[in-house]
Formats: structure tokens, sequence, C-alpha cells
């Protein structure tokens, strides 16, 4: 069941409803997914030796429509896959207290990037000290903002190595306890000091929305081994490019309500029923805002850490595979009589603006 389909039906509700209050980044969103792969797009045709002709349009490539993004997902994963050491790593995720939710949504760009960079900062912070490791991470974050059922929940997940190089460049050392990479609880005290030094003293207004209790509670903090690496990257992998629902998890839908079914944290299977509003505000309030990047390298994982870089592949004696990147979806498609691959006869443009393609949101 599209997505489209769903937004088509509610949306106009939604929009007369809210109206100003929408932002500029759910706006274009909804009017990419209304307009992906049909003939507001543009495309190609293609025509079979039985006679059958085919039209295949253009996808709208935004992060929010779940039919585009799986060819972006797997090429950032075969691209990370070269850059995992021959080392233990760890995924460590930081959540936020409830009470901070709808401060962050007054101004969702400036507090993302602050959880990105405090989040890493705090880690980096413990890990320099000598107790714990000694030396600098190369890290992998990213930002995820919902539940399973499409709650607003913001976290950062973090993709780290078992080890780091030292300030002077002539040592990698290992993690001391491979069950514990640092302690959470002064990892969390960290993180919630570093966000609170950075909104007194970058965002004073925005510290004022922050309940005062905020800062007296304890902060969910969550360290734990993932093997190589690779299962915590394909996990990533499977949020970055696409957004939190698919879907296949859409079962029914009305004029007046949705349901979806989701997976908790346990593998059990529910179902939740939503009116067409509800459902719409769930799905939108996860659009990131227009330029935001969502999945950022720090430390030696930098993009100006080249030489970084290379000093630590010198010292583990590592040599990295070749990236094996996809071509994509690009092959002409197979005709659906008789299975023969179909010869591609023209093109479509984009329908221009005001046409009846060209919807309007």
């Amino acid at each position: 069941m599209r997505l489209a389909e769903i937004l088509s039906a509610h949306w106009p509700a939604y929009r007369a409803k809210f109206g100003r209050l929408i932002p500029a980044e759910q706006h274009a969103a909804v009017r990419a997914i209304l307009r992906c792969r049909t003939p507001a797009l543009g495309g190609q045709r293609y025509r079979c030796a039985c006679g059958r002709e085919h039209d295949a349009y253009h996808s709208c490539n935004h992060r929010a429509c779940p039919r585009c993004g799986q060819d972006d997902a797997a090429q950032w994963l075969a691209r990370q896959r070269t850059r995992l050491l021959p080392v233990l790593y760890f995924l460590v995720t930081f959540t936020v207290p409830e009470q901070l939710r709808e401060p962050i949504r007054v101004a969702m760009k400036l507090w993302y990037g602050a959880l990105l960079k405090e989040s890493v900062g705090a880690l980096q912070d413990l890990a320099a000290h000598p107790r714990f490791l000694g030396a600098e991470l190369g890290v992998t974050a990213m930002l995820q903002t919902s539940t399973r059922d499409l709650r607003y929940h913001p976290h950062v997940h973090l993709i780290v190595p078992g080890g780091g190089l030292t300030p002077n460049r002539l040592r990698w050392v290992r993690v001391k306890n491979a069950k514990c990479f640092v302690h959470w609880n002064p990892l969390q005290a960290r993180f919630k000091g570093r966000l609170k030094a950075w909104l007194q003293a970058e965002q004073p207004e925005l510290f004022k929305r922050v309940p005062a209790k905020v800062w007296w509670m304890e902060w969910n903090v969550d360290i734990r081994s993932v093997g190589g690496g690779e299962e915590a990257l394909k996990y990533l992998a499977a949020y970055l490019c696409r957004p939190p629902l698919h879907e296949s998890q859409i079962e029914r839908w009305d004029s007046q309500s949705v349901t979806f079914r989701y997976r908790d944290n346990g593998g059990t299977q529910h179902r939740d029923t939503v009116t067409g509003e509800e459902f719409v505000r769930r799905f939108l309030q996860h659009v990131l805002p227009k330029g935001f990047q969502r999945v950022r390298h720090y430390g030696w994982r930098g993009a100006a850490a080249k030489a970084k870089w290379e000093r630590i592949l010198a010292l583990l004696d590592w040599h990295p595979p070749a990236p094996q990147l996809s071509a994509g979806n690009s092959q002409p498609p197979k005709c659906p009589c008789c299975g023969k691959t179909m010869l591609l006869i023209g093109t479509m443009p984009r329908a221009p603006t005001g046409a009846r393609w060209a919807v309007t949101v």
C-alpha cells in the first residue's frame, strides 16, 4: 500500500487545519512523495519485441520517501565497510529525557547538531583520559528521531572502534575491557554537562525553555559490544536514506484511520490504528530540517584526518578492501509478458507547473 495514497487522502485536511504551522520541509516532503514515480517527474518509455510498452517514471530521491533511497543506503554501506578496522566495535546510544522533546522541536536544526556534536565530545573526553583509553577515537554518529511506532524520540547512535590513536600518533591503544568500553554514568553526566554548557553559552533563549529538573535527572546511555561492526553499520544504513516506516508495514487505511504494524525492541509484533490526521503528523514530524546531515564522522574518521587514518592503517598493518559499489537500478526493465529485456524508445519530460500531474501542496 502506497504512502502517497494516504497522504493524497489526508494531507489536504491536515494542511487546512495547521496551515502556516507546518514547516516548509514538510511541505516539500509531501510534494516529493506525491510526485514520485508519476508522469509529473518524467521518465523513459520502453518497448518489447512482443509489442508491449512500459513507462518507467523518475523517482523523487527525497530522503523522506519510502520508495527511494535503497540504492543510496547500499552504496553508503559499501563505502563504510572499507573503513572497518580489524578490531572490536561498540554501539553507543544517547537518549535525551522526555522533558526535552518539546524544547527540541522549537529549534530542531540547532538541537540536532548539538546532540551529535556533544555526544561525540562526551565520549572523546572520557576516552582521552588514561583511566579509560588515553587516546583519540574515530566515531561515526547518526541522529534518529523516531520510535518503532513513529513517536518523537530523538537519540544518537555512535559506532566506535574499540581503540584509539595516542596523541603522539605512535601507538594504537585497544580497550582495556571488551565488555565495558567506558562507564555509562560518567558518560551520561559528561554528555548532559556539555549540552547544558552549549545552551548557556550559545543559546540562552533555548536554555530558558528547558525545565530545570532535566539537569538533575539521570540520562540514558546504552553501551554494547557489536563484534566487527558490520551489524551496526547495517542497522544505521536501514534508517539512513529511508523514513522510519516502510510501506509494507501499512495494513489498512480509509477515510478516517490508518493501521500499521511494527515490532518492538524484543521482536514482538504490534499493530497501531490512528486517525489519518495523527498518522500524517507522526510521519511528517521526522522530516529533517533542510540541509541537515544526519550522519557525521568525527576524530580520525573525519574527512580532514586522512594522515591519522593512514597512520592507523600502518600501525595495524591493515589493508582495507576496495569498495564494491553497485551500479544501482540502471538496467532496462523486463517485459512482464515474455520476460525479455525491453528497449528504450524515448523519454518523457517533466510535467510543467500547473499540468494535471504537477501536484500542488
